[in-house]
C-alpha cells in the first residue's frame, strides 16, 4: 500500500465517525478524493458522494457506509454516573472496562465504563454486562458537576481505541465496519483516475451515513441519485473464527477473498458480471446466501425507485461490533480490485433485465 494510502487509511480509521455525527469523517473522505472526481454532491443528513462524469444519464453507484456504532447518554444519577442506550447495535457485553470518549460542545470529555471489581462479586448472583447496569464514570462526584463539563442527556459516546496491525497481516480497530469499505471504494476512484481510465457513464461514489440504524442513508441518497445499477460493499461474518456454527452463518474465511452474496435483493445478472469479472483477473472469491435480505445498504438501493439492478462485495471480518475488528490485508485489496474492475467491465447503458 502506498503512503498517500495508508495515511488516509489511519486518519480516516481513527476518526469517530458515530451514527447522526458523520460530518467530520465525510469531510476527511472527501478531501481525499477530491482529486479524482469532477463534482460531489451532499445531502441533508451527510451523506456524501463523488460523482464522474455528472452530465451523464446512465449512472452506475459504488457504495459503503460511513457510521460506526455508539452510545447516546441517557441518564445521569445525581452521583454522577452516566447510563446509555445504544446508538446502533452496540454490544452491552464488551463495555466494562473501555475507554470512551464523550462527544461535547465543550470537547471530547474522557471517560470509562466501570465495573465491580472480582473481588466482590458473589458468583451465585453476579450479573452479566446489560443496558440496566453498564455506566460510565467521568471522575464527576455530582450531576452537576458532569453537566458543567459539558455532558448532557444526548451527547454521543465512542470507545476510545485506534487502528493496529497484526503480524503484517491484519488491520484491526474500531469502525472497520464499515468505513474499511469507505476506504475501498476511494481507492478505487483513486485507481480509475491514476490509471486514466475514462468511463463513458456517471460513476457515483456514495458514503451513506446511517446504516447502522436501518439503512437510512441509502435509501434517501438512492432516491435522489435514481442509479441504473449500484455495486455495495460492506462486511461479513469471518465463520472459521471460533464460536460460530458454519451450517448456519455459511464458510466464509479471512484471507479468503471478498464474498459474493446469493439473494432475492441481488440482481443476479449483476452478480454474473462480478464472478465473470473476478473469474477472468483471477481475483479470489468466496460464496455466500442471504435468504431474505443482505442486512446491508443493496437492500435499499435494490428496491428503491422502480428498483436497481444491485449486487454485493463483503469483506470479511473477526469480531464485528467490537472494538477489535479484523480483516486481511490480502482481502482489502482483493476487493478494491473487484469493485474497481467490476466497474470497467459495465457498458454504458447495459440492461441488467432478465426480459428484455
Amino acid at each position: 500500500m502506498e503512503k498517500s494510502s495508508r495515511d488516509f487509511l489511519y486518519k480516516y480509521l481513527n476518526n469517530i465517525s458515530p451514527t447522526g455525527f458523520e460530518t467530520p469523517g465525510q469531510k476527511i473522505w472527501l478531501d481525499y478524493i477530491k482529486p479524482y472526481i469532477d463534482d460531489y454532491i451532499s445531502d441533508t443528513y451527510g451523506t456524501v458522494v463523488g460523482v464522474i462524469n455528472p452530465k451523464s444519464k446512465y449512472k452506475v453507484v459504488i457504495e459503503a457506509h460511513a457510521d460506526e456504532i455508539s452510545w447516546f447518554v441517557n441518564y445521569i444519577t445525581d452521583d454522577g454516573y452516566i447510563y446509555v442506550i445504544r446508538n446502533g447495535g452496540s454490544d452491552h457485553q464488551i463495555a466494562p472496562s473501555m475507554r470512551v470518549n464523550i462527544q461535547t460542545k465543550k470537547g471530547i470529555v474522557k471517560g470509562v465504563f466501570g465495573w465491580p471489581a472480582i473481588h466482590v462479586r458473589d458468583p451465585k448472583t453476579e450479573q452479566n454486562p446489560s443496558l440496566k447496569n453498564i455506566f460510565i464514570d467521568v471522575g464527576c462526584s455530582s450531576k452537576k458537576e458532569v453537566e458543567a463539563m459539558g455532558v448532557h442527556v444526548g451527547c454521543v459516546v465512542t470507545f476510545e481505541d485506534e487502528l493496529m496491525e497484526l503480524n503484517k497481516k491484519y488491520f484491526t480497530g474500531r469502525a472497520l465496519d464499515n468505513r474499511m469499505g469507505g476506504f475501498m471504494i476511494a481507492e478505487v476512484v483513486k485507481r480509475l483516475s491514476e490509471n486514466k481510465k475514462k468511463l463513458d457513464f456517471g460513476l457515483y461514489v456514495v458514503n451513506s451515513v446511517q446504516e447502522e440504524i436501518g439503512l437510512r442513508g441509502a435509501q434517501m441518497i438512492a432516491e435522489r441519485i435514481s442509479p441504473d445499477v449500484a455495486i455495495v460493499t460492506d462486511v461479513t461474518h469471518d465463520t472459521n473464527s471460533p464460536m460460530y456454527d458454519k451450517k448456519k452463518s455459511g464458510d466464509i474465511k479471512a484471507g479468503s477473498g471478498p464474498a459474493l452474496t446469493f439473494g432475492p435483493a441481488v440482481q443476479n445478472n449483476l452478480l454474473d458480471l462480478l464472478i465473470k469479472t473476478a473469474d477472468k483477473k483471477k481475483i479470489k472469491y468466496q460464496l455466500m446466501a442471504a435468504s431474505r435480505f443482505t442486512g446491508t445498504d443493496t437492500d435499499a438501493f435494490a428496491y428503491s425507485n422502480e428498483g436497481v439492478a444491485s449486487a454485493l462485495i463483503s469483506l470479511p471480518l473477526k469480531y464485528m461490533h467490537t472494538t477489535v475488528e479484523t480483516v486481511h490485508k490480502d482481502d482489502v485489496e482483493s476487493c478494491i480490485n473487484l469493485i474497481y474492475e467490476s466497474v470497467l467491465s459495465i457498458k454504458k447503458g447495459q440492461d441488467f433485465r432478465y426480459i428484455k
